[in-house]
């Protein structure tokens, strides 16, 4: 999941996103309305943290302008951070299409639950526990169990699996995945894809005479709802 940090508090910025890629997230920032604005309008986030009152341009008008002609034609989800809890305020940012507030200051660990929550009303694939096949994901506690053997994987190769999990089936291309799990300073002419899905192949398919997680030549990678020998 790619996520959009946008506050004028660098340091606040540079914190959460330390913390959101600890997690397995693929995060840019902004400093401000415009920087925000311009990097949405190229890149499909899954969900913006923005800051309701900036200098430049607010977070209100942002929030107006995500909504109104995301690239993809993918509309973010928009969690509010704001240091004013008036009802005015959140009535105010849920009219012009924020799908939850956080008042600032606030814990870490709140913040990244409430993306959790934010994500998961993505279509039905983005639950807190995910399953596909012999496959299980828990989201929330970072623990991935193959048959009940738990799989011990790096932040990356987890925000790929979890990324393939939320579409079964599907062939998802490596410039997808370079979109959506990497942030905007990889390097999109290095084979950094291919080797994070190549160890996390060895990983989910280790030990097993069926394989889940399939190359598809010259488009992509699928993960198999039903494993195949």
């Amino acid at each position: 999941m790619r996520i959009l940090v946008v506050d004028d508090e660098v340091d606040l910025t540079e914190a959460i996103a330390r913390g959101l890629r600890r997690q397995g997230y693929a995060v840019d920032t902004a400093i401000n309305g415009e920087e925000a604005i311009e990097k949405s309008s190229y890149t499909a986030y899954d969900l913006v943290c923005l800051d309701l009152t900036m200098p430049d341009i607010d977070g209100l008008e942002v929030c107006k302008i995500l909504r109104k002609d995301p690239p993809e034609g993918i509309i973010p989800r928009i969690l509010m951070l704001t240091a004013r809890d008036t009802i005015e305020e959140r009535i105010a940012g849920l009219d012009v299409g924020a799908d939850d507030y956080l008042v600032k200051p606030f814990a870490f660990d709140e913040l990244a639950a409430r993306i959790r929550s934010l994500l998961r009303r993505d279509g039905g694939r983005s639950g807190a526990v995910l399953q596909v096949g012999p496959l299980m994901m828990d989201t929330a506690r970072h623990i991935v169990t193959r048959d009940d053997r738990t799989l011990d994987l790096t932040a990356k190769e987890f925000a790929v699996l979890r990324y393939l999990m939320s579409r079964p089936g599907e062939v998802v291309s490596q410039e997808d995945l370079l979109e959506h799990v990497w942030d905007e300073h990889a390097d999109p002419f290095t084979n950094t894809v291919r080797v994070t899905v190549g160890t996390l192949r060895r990983k989910v398919n280790s030990g097993q005479e069926d394989s889940i997680l399939e190359t598809v030549v010259g488009r992509g990678y699928r993960l198999s709802e039903e494993s195949s020998s």
